[in-house]
């Protein structure tokens, strides 16, 4: 029987005996104010199955307001969605009326493709 190990270093874990050891967390990106922040609206259907989406690009903040603008397009387009990767990704085709939405909220926003 194999012997068991346990490597918390592959788990993100770092050990120190330095008593003067400080864990760097990763500091919170201060958010800009909507008239301050050049989003894209892009609509896409590549990697999804032939399923459309639309994304919005460029949210310079932290992740609670990134999350609190997801939910504030999904509830105005009345659609699902999920915020990955600094992306707001809105399911269906609704970049003209996240425009008008982030529009209306001050944010400086470009419709990107066709």
């Amino acid at each position: 029987m194999a012997k068991k190990t346990n490597n918390f270093s592959d788990l993100g874990y770092v050990f120190s005996t330095d008593k003067n050891f400080e864990f760097d967390n990763e500091e919170e990106i201060d958010t800009l104010k909507p008239s301050l922040q050049n989003l894209e609206a892009v609509f896409s259907n590549k990697g999804r199955a032939g399923k459309t989406v639309s994304i919005v690009r460029g949210f310079i903040g932290n992740h609670e307001d990134l999350k609190n603008l997801a939910k504030v397009l999904k509830t105005k387009c009345g659609v699902g969605g999920s915020v990955k990767d600094g992306e707001i990704i809105i399911q269906g085709n609704y970049r003209d009326k996240i425009i008008l939405i982030l529009k209306e909220l001050k944010y400086n926003v470009k419709r990107v493709g066709g």
